[in-house]
């Protein structure tokens, strides 16, 4: 087996003897490296193979007038927006296998910048100070490993020296993992599911995996929806199974599970097939029901638990759900069918359960039916949600427009 090439990005001025360090320790381990210094303050401890001035081209940049501003908040972000750059250049022209790095808060900042530019499924480690905190900055939806400094990166020593040490095995024990099954490659089905969805998504994953296909799911709870979207938008996917859109209802409302403005919209940028339905978008998620907003303590909840509360969406919020949806699908160039359960779009929308709305659910379907181009067809079922009838259709027509496409 060939010595992976690991990239190590990182500022070579102010962290230079330890990125010297962590070098050695990666050719010890059997790698050959590849360094990026995106210091901006002093001359780098050692010369890399990719110099500052590169890394500020990458993004526009000139260096030297960065060092001339001498606004650091600034030059950490050029450099950071560089360092993605020529890094997912390395990454399409294979010339890396593995991306390690090592900072505080500028250096992390620049190091998982550079590494939410590449691949879901490329090793990238990152040894931060600041691992030990909230992380969700930093990892965003890539599988970035924060691995905590416990000392300071502020020279070496007995510490320091063993924690860089296991990381540089680390990065190249990632660089060597077989993932398994790779030679039984199947088309990948996106699928969302959420709790109140569960049972639908369940049947439809097994007939899915039965014809053929590999079926992952996404908990729609905003970093969820966002993850799918990028390895989507990546071209990792075949089809999507969008069975829960809940995350929508979020963004409109101003609940905690947005996946951002962008959700359902990757799927029809690739041109890839898509099945979607309005899964869950009768409720807008909060924390404890104490920590709901106040202009909102006049509405229907359902405490699904202590640290979740569900509010009911009404049935202009709905309507307008209906259109956002309709929009976003109108712009697809790929097919795309639209299904919708007439008896509830969650195991809490029946009659007896506590939202039951048909009043709401009636809004969203006439405000998408109005809304929607002919080229996406619209399929009503009626069923609730979470009935095997609903789940089969769901399965059995992106089976068809998969052998179709």
């Amino acid at each position: 087996m060939a010595a992976p090439v690991i990239g190590i990005l990182g500022t070579l001025d102010t962290k230079g003897e330890e990125f010297a360090f962590l070098r050695s320790r990666l050719e010890a381990a059997g790698a050959r490296t590849l360094t990026i210094d995106a210091g901006v303050v002093g001359l780098p401890f050692f010369e890399p193979e990719i110099r500052r001035e590169e890394v500020a081209a990458a993004a526009g940049q000139n260096f030297h007038k960065l060092l001339e501003e001498r606004d650091r908040g600034r030059s950490v972000g050029v450099m950071a927006q560089g360092a993605a750059v020529l890094v997912r250049r390395l990454y399409d022209e294979g010339r890396i296998d593995g991306l390690i790095s090592l900072g505080g808060s500028a250096g992390t900042t620049i190091g998982t910048t550079a590494m939410r530019a590449l691949p879901v499924g490329f090793p990238k480690l990152m040894v931060s100070t600041l691992a030990s905190g909230d992380t969700r900055p930093y990892v965003g939806t890539k599988d970035i490993t924060m691995m905590y400094s416990v000392v300071d990166i502020a020279g070496l020593n007995r510490l320091s020296r063993r924690i860089l040490s296991n990381a540089a095995a680390g990065i190249v024990g990632m660089t060597r993992a077989d993932p398994g099954n790779a030679a039984e490659v199947k088309p990948l089905i996106a699928a969302t599911m959420f709790g109140v969805t569960t049972p639908c998504v369940t049947e439809a994953r097994r007939i899915l995996e039965e014809s053929g296909f590999e079926v992952i799911v996404f908990h729609a709870t905003g970093t969820g929806g966002r993850a799918m979207e990028d390895l989507i938008a990546d071209g990792l996917v075949s089809g999507v199974l969008d069975l829960t859109t809940t995350e929508l209802a979020d963004e409109l409302a101003g609940g905690v599970m947005s996946a951002g403005p962008h959700r359902l919209e990757a799927a029809g940028e690739r041109g890839i097939p898509q099945v979607v339905c309005p899964g869950a978008i009768d409720m807008v998620n909060f924390g404890p029901l104490d920590s709901v907003p106040a202009k909102f303590r006049e509405r229907r909840f359902h405490v699904h638990n202590p640290t979740v509360t569900l509010m009911r969406t009404t049935a202009e919020e709905c309507a307008a759900l209906g259109r956002i949806t309709a929009e976003k699908l109108n712009r697809a160039w790929g097919p795309v069918t639209f299904l919708m359960p007439l008896r509830g779009v969650s195991a809490i929308d029946v009659p007896g359960h506590p939202f039951h709305s048909p009043e709401a659910d009636t809004s969203y379907l006439a405000a998408l039916r109005s809304n929607l181009k002919p080229q996406v067809r619209l399929v009503e079922v009626d069923a609730n949600i979470n009935d095997p009838q609903f789940a089969r259709a769901a399965a059995e027509i992106l089976c068809e427009m998969m052998k179709a496409r």
